[in-house]
């Protein structure tokens, strides 16, 4: 068997005979040959550059290859925090900084979100009873008088009892019509400080202090920092990433109003993340599944994990990683070193370990920041990279602008044929 199909087949945990027809497949409805060997080549390619920036040799072991990328990263993440002009993630200016530079390097846009008044009529129909308690409200139409409708949305999402906003208060979403919906610039900032003593559980939890509203077009920082390596990076990595996102369901949004029928329908299914639970029916054409959430955080042996797919989070990622790497344009300090990230998504390797083993290391710079911010836990992180893999087949075929147009037209449906 061919080792640009076997070393594939090993990284996705996809059976080597079903990579070689599927690529037989590909070829043939697209005519784009030898992807896997072009993949995997350019692969191979950028291993061996970044290891040479690293000063590895060829015969360098796992966990030296980790370690390297672990301190690369942390001296970016170093390096980033201070070109910013920070002094302390203690200080309570850190979050406010951190979001007006990624405003630079993310310009906002518009997008197609839900209304002010309608999310308004939602809140007096369903009180946010956590949210008035804890900022001392007896009446709804004071919270609603006084309080920023978006910093109140956003600690929906840290305050309120997840039972109480899918069976209440989104469930109010069934009523949604595309009437309800308007363009306007997507939201990202820091809220305001009385907001943090009532998220703390909610970051000790999530392990990080950023979230998100698609419906609201929000992205929100909780001025809240744990103080561990990586956390300046991998902030600005997720809001980078939540932007796109934003972006990219805003998108969707403004496809399905052109159906009215199953707007409420399609919107929730979106918002909840609902990923196709059978298997489609075989076809001539090259299938594969349209998965719009990371099922190896929960469950690494998820059958969809094994099936051919594509992941819209990976291009979310992707951009993110795009956008990090320009930090050298605004910041001349970092001069050649960001770069080394560059395109690095869907790349990875296999070295041995101290009794032999072949331990697979992604160069993935989310999985790499990430792990950064948990090297405490000792744990690691692969599914990124995997995910990004398999968008990069795909994208090789056909081109990326293809790949997402597909992703797009599909996300309910769950699947595509090419």
């Amino acid at each position: 068997m061919d080792n640009n199909y076997e070393k594939i087949s090993k990284i996705l945990r996809f059976d080597k005979n079903r990579i070689q027809e599927l690529q037989a497949a590909m070829s043939r409805v697209t005519g784009k040959e030898g992807v896997c060997e072009d993949v995997t080549a350019r692969n191979d390619e950028l291993v061996r550059q970044r290891l040479d920036f690293l000063g590895l040799g060829k015969n360098v072991s796992a966990l030296e290859v980790y370690d390297a990328l672990i301190s690369k990263i942390e001296a970016d993440d170093v390096k980033i925090f201070e070109a910013i002009g920070l002094f302390s993630l203690r200080n309570p200016d850190t979050a406010g900084k951190i979001v007006d530079f990624v405003e630079k390097l993310h310009p906002l846009r518009k997008g197609y979100f839900l209304k002010y008044e309608r999310a308004t009529e939602f809140l007096r129909r369903e009180p946010p009873k956590m949210i008035m308690k804890a900022l001392g409200y007896k009446d709804v139409e004071d919270l609603i008088k006084n309080e920023d409708l978006l910093e109140v949305y956003s600690a929906l999402r840290f305050l309120e009892d997840p039972d109480w906003l899918n069976k209440a208060f989104f469930k109010q979403y069934e009523q949604l019509t595309p009437e309800d919906f308007e363009e306007r610039p997507i939201q990202l900032r820091a809220l305001d400080p009385k907001w943090t003593k009532a998220a703390e559980k909610f970051v000790a939890k999530k392990y990080h202090n950023v979230s998100h509203l698609k419906e609201m077009g929000v992205i929100f920082v909780i001025q809240i920092f744990l103080g561990i390596s990586g956390e300046t990076l991998r902030l600005i990595s997720l809001l980078l990433h939540y932007l796109n996102e934003v972006q990219y369901y805003s998108d969707l949004f403004k496809i399905y109003s052109y159906d009215g029928n199953k707007f409420s329908e399609n919107i929730i299914s979106l918002l909840r993340g609902d990923v196709i639970n059978r298997r489609p029916p075989e076809g001539d054409h090259p299938r594969f599944l349209v998965i719009q959430r990371y099922l190896a955080k929960d469950d690494d042996n998820d059958w969809r994990l094994f099936e051919p797919h594509v992941n819209p989070e990976a291009i979310h990622w992707k951009r993110a990683e795009e956008e990090i790497v320009r930090i050298e344009e605004l910041l001349p300090e970092m001069k050649d070193g960001l770069a080394f990230w560059k395109d690095m998504d869907w790349v990875g390797d296999y070295f041995k370990d101290e009794v032999g083993k072949e331990i697979l290391v992604s160069f993935n710079l989310v999985d790499t920041v990430m792990a950064l911010v948990k090297e405490k836990e000792l744990i690691k992180y692969l599914y990124h990279h995997q995910e990004a893999l398999w968008n990069k087949l795909v994208s090789t075929c056909i081109g990326e602008e293809k790949m997402i147009e597909l992703m797009k037209k599909n996300m309910i449906k769950g699947w595509f044929e090419l």
